[in-house]
């Protein structure tokens, strides 16, 4: 069953209205979150989670306040208070040198214009800059040149000690939503319907210094981009307001595959029957995305696919995986997907494999009456061997968490030591293994035990 172990002794309101297909419980057997704890720290909606090592990560949202947690015992390691507005943004970084042990950063702007640069270990501001003209919407670190870029009205570019080295000039006055990180030290900056492609360069020449300049506009789009994702060196993928997904060459920024329909059962009549969206724009919406080397996620109004890039076609999906829409979703080591939502809830699926059926016998008739007996049979052949060799799958729900009270906004996914997420209802939830966290306590009471010679233990 379910154990809740509530930091500050109140449950959070709202839960006992919450209804869901399936509760936490020993009927969801592959399901391990059996056990939570909730955090509280913030006092306004929880947008965003970082990790910063391997048991430690940072959470912020609306009331400006950053937090630092460990991961493994819930405990708040140092509350960060610099900024009078929400965060917009926040992105990890560490660092090392030959002479300087591993420093872990984090870096955080504001809708009050500024951005800061964090110590983790001590709490302290590196640094902060207040010279924006306007918010800055996102970060992103580029490791192989060692340097950090903010995308608002401008694009900047920073060392670790926030100098700006260099900027473009003013964009729009929208300005850049969204950063991903490509080869040949290049970025791809999402601001509206276009994506922008710009290129960094370091000088060798001194005097000269850094600069960095656009190099394509691409216009593909129909409608603002809200997602991004780099697949890996050659390949990365956008996602609009009205559903389309285009898939770009990383290298030299062509298109190479897109999907404006993509949940219309006419077009990929092979998944499930009920994947045709209503044309609404909040239905078809892309919020998100994630990828591994064969596949993209899509987070796509209340509904989740699977998009094979090879195939270059949706393989499995769910039109309704949650009651409102996804604002998260990430895929696991293993065949399982994560997703929350604004409905509140996080789910759990796993992607499998379904048994397929035979094919059925190529008829003869009219035209093999005309000559187009060979022609036809050939096609129907190769058909069918396409048929045989395309792995059909499907999404089926095998957890469902339900613990928070509001919008779920993403969160974290640590391995054994759980999954953190945050939410509207200001809370942060750890969803714990409850077996291992009872062996856990068990392993720890037997030793407290043998120490006090209570109990004697035999390796």
């Amino acid at each position: 069953m379910l154990r809740w172990l509530i930091g500050g002794g109140r449950e959070p309101q709202g839960l006992a209205e919450k209804s869901s297909v399936q509760t936490v419980g020993e009927e969801q057997i592959q399901n391990p979150y059996t056990e939570l704890l909730v955090l509280k720290g913030h006092q306004d909606i929880v947008r965003f989670l970082v990790q910063i090592d391997d048991c430690r990560f940072a959470s912020a949202g609306d009331d400006g306040i950053v937090c630092l947690w460990n991961a493994q015992t819930g405990e708040k390691l140092v509350e960060l208070h610099g900024h009078t507005h929400k965060i917009t943004a926040i992105a990890p970084f560490s660092s090392s040198d030959a002479f300087e042990e591993k420093k872990y950063l984090i870096i955080t702007a504001s809708a009050d214009r500024t951005v800061i640069v964090w110590d983790c270990t001590s709490g302290r501001q590196v640094q902060k800059v207040s010279c924006f003209h306007s918010t800055v919407k996102c970060l992103t670190v580029l490791r192989r040149l060692d340097v950090w870029l903010s995308g608002g009205s401008d694009l900047c570019v920073w060392n670790q000690k926030l100098d700006l080295l260099c900027k473009t000039s003013h964009l729009t006055d929208a300005g850049i939503s969204a950063l991903v990180e490509l080869p040949k030290n290049c970025v791809a900056a999402a601001v509206g319907k276009e994506l922008i492609i710009f290129r960094l360069s370091d000088s060798n020449n001194e005097s000269e210094g850094w600069n960095v300049f656009e190099v394509k506009r691409l216009v593909d789009h129909q409608d603002n981009i809200l997602s991004l994702v780099s697949v890996n060196d050659s390949t990365f993928v956008t996602g609009s307001h009205v559903g389309e997904l285009i898939v770009w060459d990383a290298l030299d920024w062509t298109k190479q595959a897109s999907e404006c329909n993509f949940w219309d059962s006419s077009v990929h009549p092979d998944v499930q029957p009920e994947i045709k969206l209503s044309q609404s724009p909040n239905e078809t919406s892309v919020q998100h995305l994630a990828s591994d080397e064969e596949c993209v996620f899509a987070a796509v109004g209340k509904g989740i696919y699977v998009y094979n890039l090879q195939m270059k076609r949706v393989i499995a999906c769910q039109r309704t995986a949650h009651d409102s829409s996804v604002l998260h979703i990430e895929k696991l080591p293993n065949r399982q997907l994560i997703s929350c939502s604004e409905d509140g809830s996080v789910r759990i699926w796993e992607l499998r494999e379904k048994q397929q059926l035979p094919a059925e016998p190529v008829p003869t008739g009219f035209f093999n009456m005309w000559g187009f007996g060979r022609a036809n049979k050939q096609a129907n052949q190769a058909a069918k061997k396409m048929q045989e060799n395309t792995p059909m799958n499907f999404l089926e729900l095998v957890g469902d968490l339900i613990g928070h009270s509001s919008a779920v906004q993403m969160f974290l996914y640590f391995g054994e030591l759980g999954l953190a997420t945050c939410s509207a209802d200001h809370l942060i939830i750890l969803w714990k293994d409850g077996e291992r966290e009872s062996s856990l306590r068990s392993l720890t009471l037997f030793q407290k035990l043998g120490q006090n010679g209570d109990l004697q233990l035999k390796l």
